[in-house]
C-alpha cells in the first residue's frame, strides 16, 4: 500500500505559512514542483473544513487529490475530457478548475452539485452519479475524437469497483477494436462504499501484495528521477527499455488488449506526473493502475472508510456526527429482516456493494451464511435472486430505488414473466435531497405498477412497515416491492409481533367526510393528514385514506370515495407523470367516475439537489398547495372558528 506519507512532500521543502491555492488548470500548471506536496495538503484542508459543515463524500476525495494534481499538470481541459466513473470524487477536479472558492457549497440548494454536472463547467464533460459508465462513455467520445481527426487525449478514472460492473467489462471488451488512443487509470482502494467483494477484487489485491509491488514506489521514484531531466520522448523509450524493472504487465487487461502499467502509488505526485506524461505519448490503450488509501490525510476517514464515504456534518477534530436518534427505515430494515430470518431459513438478504446504506450490515453479522453482497452489479443481484427463488428460497433483494433502474429488464423478463416471488426492497424511494438527480427515486412507481404479476406497496410508518415486510416474507405468488424513504421515520414504534395485510386493501382512517377525499401514499401521508386539519378548522367535511397497496389498488375503496366526495386529492413522494396519482385517475375514469382528482407530487422535470423542505417548497409539495388545489373544487367554506367577540 502507499507510504504513510507523501513521498514528494519528504523531500521539498517545509509547508508555507499560506498554502498554495489554484483557481484554474493553467495556475496550477505554472506552480513550481515543490509547491504540489503543498497544494496537496491545502485541498485536503479545505475539504475536510468544507464537508464537515455541508456533508458529502469525503473519503473518496481525499484519496484522489495527488492523482487530481497530476492529471491536471499533465493534460488540458476542458480539450483533453476527465471522465470520472460514478464522479462522487470530482470535489478535487471542481476546486482546480475554478470552482474552489465555492466548494463550500456542495451539495447545498444552489451550490455546487455533489456530482460532475455538464451544466455547471465546461471542465466537465460528463455527468454521472451511477457506477460503471466512465470506460463506455469516454470510449464513445474518443471514438468521436479520431472521427473529426481532433488531436486531444481521453482519460477515464475508475475505482476498482467500478470492474465488479457489467457495462464495465462491456466496455473493455471494446476498446481495443475501437480506438487507439485512450487511458484508463484504475484508482484501486479496496472499497466502493463497503469493501469490495468478489473475484476481481480479490485479482487486485493480489496484485497489491505481490513481491513484484513490495518495493515499487521506491523504485519507480529512482527510475523518475534518472530520466526526469529528458524530454518526454526519450524518457517514453526509456521507460520501455526498463519498464520490467518499474511495472509489470497484468494478463487479465493485456487479453483485452490495453496494456497495462502498475500498479504505483497514486499518492506520489511525481511518479504520477511522468507516468501520465508517458502514457499521454502512446498510440495505443493503455490502463495505469494507481493504489490509493480512501480518506486519506484524515485519521476519522481512514479508520472508518465505510462511514466517511459518504455523510453529513461532522466533527473536524473527531469525525464524529450527530444522531436524530430516530431509527431509519434502512436500520429498521436490517433489524427486522435479521429478526425474520432467524425465525425462517429460506430468508436470504442480496445486496449489490451496499451492506451500510441499506442497513443490511446487521443481516450480515446476524444470518451471515444467507447473506450475499454481489457487488455493484445490480441484474446480476436481480437475476442470482430470481435464482433462488426457483428453488424456492425468499429472497429480498435490497437496492436503491435510483439504483434498481439498471435491472429493469429483470423486472419484466424474470421475475414478471415467470412470476418468481423475489421481494425487491426500495430503499431511497422518493427524494433523495442533497444527492440530486442521479440518486433520487423518483421513477419506481412509473416503472413498475404496470408490469402484471407484481404486487407493490409503501407504508405510511415504521410499524406498517414491518407489517409489510412481514406480509412480503409470507408472499410466495408472485414478485413483491415495497419502496420507503430515505431517513429516519415518523418515530412509531413497530409492534412485538407483526401482523399479515390483507393485499389491495386499504386504510380508511377516517370515511365519514363527504367534501373531500384525502389520499396519502406512504411518507406523505402526515401531509395529507396536516391538510386535513386544516380543511376540517374551515368547516370542510373531509375523509382520510392510507392506500397502502400501489398495486393492485383498493377499486372499491377510491371508487366509493370518488361518488361519496366532491374531490379527490393523492399526494405521492414521486413523479405525477405515470405515479400513484395516475393511476387513481385511470381507476376511475375506467369506472366511468368523474370526480376530479387533484395530484401532490413531483414535477416532469429531473429534480435538483437540496433539502427536502425547500425542494417541496419551491416545487408544489406542501399542504398550502394542495388547500389551494382542492378549494376550487368546493364552495366557500363555512367556518368552525366561533365569530370574534366585539368589545364594548
Amino acid at each position: 500500500m502507499p507510504n504513510s506519507s507523501d513521498a514528494a512532500a519528504s523531500s521539498s521543502s517545509p509547508a508555507p505559512a499560506n498554502l498554495p491555492k489554484v483557481d484554474s488548470p493553467e495556475a496550477l500548471k505554472q506552480l513550481p514542483d515543490d509547491q504540489l506536496p503543498h497544494l496537496a495538503e491545502n485541498i485536503r484542508r479545505t475539504l475536510i473544513e468544507s464537508l464537515s459543515k455541508t456533508g458529502g463524500h469525503l473519503g473518496p476525495n481525499l484519496g484522489v487529490v495527488e492523482l487530481c494534481i497530476a492529471m491536471h499538470r499533465v493534460f488540458n481541459t476542458p480539450r483533453d475530457k476527465f471522465v470520472f466513473d460514478v464522479s462522487h470524487q470530482g470535489y478535487v477536479h471542481k476546486m482546480l478548475t475554478g470552482r474552489w472558492d465555492q466548494i463550500h457549497t456542495i451539495r447545498q440548494y444552489e451550490g455546487l452539485n455533489g456530482f460532475l454536472l455538464r451544466t455547471e463547467s465546461e471542465h466537465d464533460c460528463y455527468g454521472a452519479g451511477h457506477a460503471g459508465t466512465a470506460l463506455s462513455a469516454a470510449l464513445g467520445m474518443a471514438a468521436a475524437r479520431d472521427l473529426v481527426e481532433e488531436d486531444s487525449h481521453v482519460v477515464a478514472v475508475a475505482g476498482d469497483a467500478a470492474f465488479t460492473c457489467g457495462p464495465t467489462f462491456e466496455a473493455l471488451n471494446n476498446i481495443a477494436h475501437t480506438t487507439k488512443k485512450f487511458i484508463v487509470v484504475l484508482n484501486d482502494n479496496e472499497w466502493s462504499i463497503d469493501r469490495n467483494v468478489g473475484a476481481i477484487a480479490k485479482y487486485f489485491h493480489a496484485l497489491q501484495t505481490s513481491s513484484t509491488y513490495d518495493h515499487l514506489h521506491d523504485k519507480a521514484a529512482e527510475f523518475v528521477e534518472r530520466v526526469a531531466g529528458r524530454s518526454i520522448r526519450d524518457f517514453a523509450g526509456k521507460v520501455e527499455r526498463g519498464a520490467k524493472n518499474l511495472l509489470f504487465p497484468n494478463v487479465l487487461f493485456e487479453k483485452f488488449g490495453m496494456h497495462y502499467y502498475g500498479p504505483i502509488d497514486g499518492h506520489d505526485i511525481h511518479v504520477l506526473v511522468k507516468t501520465l506524461e508517458f502514457l499521454k505519448e502512446q498510440d495505443e490503450p493503455v490502463l495505469l493502475h494507481i493504489i490509493t488509501e480512501k480518506g486519506r490525510g484524515y485519521e476519522p476517514a481512514m479508520g472508518n472508510p465505510m462511514k466517511f464515504h459518504g455523510l453529513g456534518p461532522y466533527k473536524t477534530e473527531t469525525g464524529e456526527t450527530p444522531s436524530s436518534g430516530t431509527p431509519t427505515y434502512s436500520q429498521l430494515y436490517g433489524k427486522t429482516l435479521s429478526d425474520f430470518a432467524e425465525k425462517d431459513e429460506k430468508i436470504t438478504a442480496i445486496t449489490a456493494a451496499m451492506p451500510n446504506g441499506t442497513g443490511l450490515v446487521e443481516f450480515q453479522s446476524r444470518v451471515p451464511d444467507r447473506y450475499y453482497d454481489v457487488g455493484i452489479a445490480e441484474e446480476h443481484a436481480a437475476l442470482f435472486a430470481c435464482g433462488m427463488a426457483t428453488r424456492g428460497l425468499r429472497p429480498f433483494l435490497t437496492i436503491y430505488s435510483t439504483f434498481f433502474q439498471r435491472a429493469y429488464d429483470m423486472a419484466i423478463h424474470d421475475m414478471g414473466i415467470q412470476e418468481l416471488p423475489v421481494r425487491l426492497c426500495m430503499d431511497r424511494a422518493g427524494l433523495s435531497g442533497d444527492d440530486g438527480p442521479t440518486h433520487h427515486g423518483l421513477f419506481d412507481i412509473g416503472y413498475l405498477r404496470h408490469v402484471p404479476n407484481w404486487v407493490f406497496m409503501q407504508a405510511k410508518d415504521e410499524d406498517e412497515y414491518a407489517d409489510m415486510l412481514w406480509t412480503m416474507a409470507n408472499y410466495d405468488d408472485g414478485p413483491s416491492a415495497i419502496r420507503y424513504p430515505r431517513g429516519a421515520g415518523t418515530g412509531v414504534t413497530p409492534k412485538a409481533e407483526p401482523q399479515l395485510l390483507e393485499i389491495g386493501k386499504a386504510e380508511v382512517v377516517d370515511g365519514e367526510g363527504t367534501d373531500v377525499a384525502l389520499i396519502g401514499l406512504g411518507n406523505m401521508f402526515e401531509m395529507a393528514e396536516e391538510t386535513k386539519a386544516k380543511l376540517e378548522a374551515e368547516g370542510y367535511s373531509v375523509s382520510l385514506i392510507n392506500p397502502r397497496w400501489i398495486k393492485p389498488l383498493d377499486a372499491a375503496c377510491f371508487e366509493k370515495f370518488a361518488k361519496q366526495c366532491t374531490v379527490l386529492c393523492t399526494y405521492e413522494d414521486h413523479v405525477l407523470h405515470h405515479g400513484f396519482g395516475a393511476s387513481i385517475i385511470e381507476l376511475l375514469h375506467d369506472a366511468g367516475i368523474h370526480t376530479p382528482v387533484e395530484r401532490i407530487g413531483w414535477p416532469d422535470e429531473f429534480v435538483e439537489h437540496g433539502k427536502p423542505d425547500i425542494l417541496r417548497a419551491k416545487h408544489g409539495l406542501t399542504v398550502e398547495n394542495a388547500l389551494e388545489k382542492i378549494r376550487r373544487h368546493l364552495p366557500a367554506a363555512t367556518t368552525k372558528a366561533a365569530p370574534e367577540t366585539v368589545a364594548g
